[in-house]
């Protein structure tokens, strides 16, 4: 996120502000089990480059309306008059770049519905992983991401941790949704390169 740079500041300041707060206390770090959820989660971490997370979570309401809810097969047909519609909408973040690679992303994942049931079932068979090697993974797998999309996803759904400070009253509620980072032996495996 670059207009907060640490879980520190972020679970200081993110709880008193309107619109970090739901997201801080409510969803950053719980697992996701949507695969709706967790591509428009992909769609908002690929618009927030450059940007501040702020910026995009204002537009949020938008993003979903552009993108249809989120479904991932309508998505993935999208052509060129639907290129257009989204270029030309301003309550979203107008970036050919962005727009492109959310189109093509949401083909990938199509296609792993036919290769491992799901989006999520693809980062199951994946996890536990250092980040570098996520990285590698995403990069080698899907346009327009970089180490920072990627960590900031993967934290978001619960694969890496980093969310929240351990006193922060958040923690123990992802805590107790399950994150994948906390199962037996994922740590090891997610810090094996630091």
């Amino acid at each position: 996120m670059a207009d907060v740079v640490t879980a520190s500041t972020y679970c200081e300041n993110a709880p008193q502000h309107p619109i970090h707060g739901p997201y801080h206390d409510h969803e950053y770090g719980f697992p996701v089990s949507d695969d709706r959820v967790l591509f428009e989660r992909f769609v908002l971490e690929i618009n927030q480059a450059g940007l501040s997370w702020l910026t995009v979570l204002k537009k949020r309401e938008a993003f979903r309306e552009a993108y249809e809810n989120y479904d991932i097969a309508r998505i993935a047909a999208y052509g060129d008059e639907e290129r257009a519609r989204l270029l030309s909408d301003a309550g979203i973040i107008r970036n050919r770049l962005k727009v492109n690679a959310v189109i093509h992303n949401a083909g990938v994942v199509l296609q792993m519905k036919d290769s491992h049931g799901s989006f999520l079932q693809w980062l199951d068979a994946h996890h536990p992983q250092p980040l570098s090697a996520w990285v590698k993974l995403f990069k080698k797998t899907f346009r327009f991401t970089g180490p920072e999309i990627v960590n900031e996803l993967l934290m978001s759904c619960g694969y890496l941790p980093g969310c929240h400070r351990d006193d922060c009253p958040v923690q123990a509620r992802v805590l107790d949704a399950g994150p994948r980072w906390a199962e037996p032996g994922a740590l090891e495996a997610i810090h094996a390169d630091a």
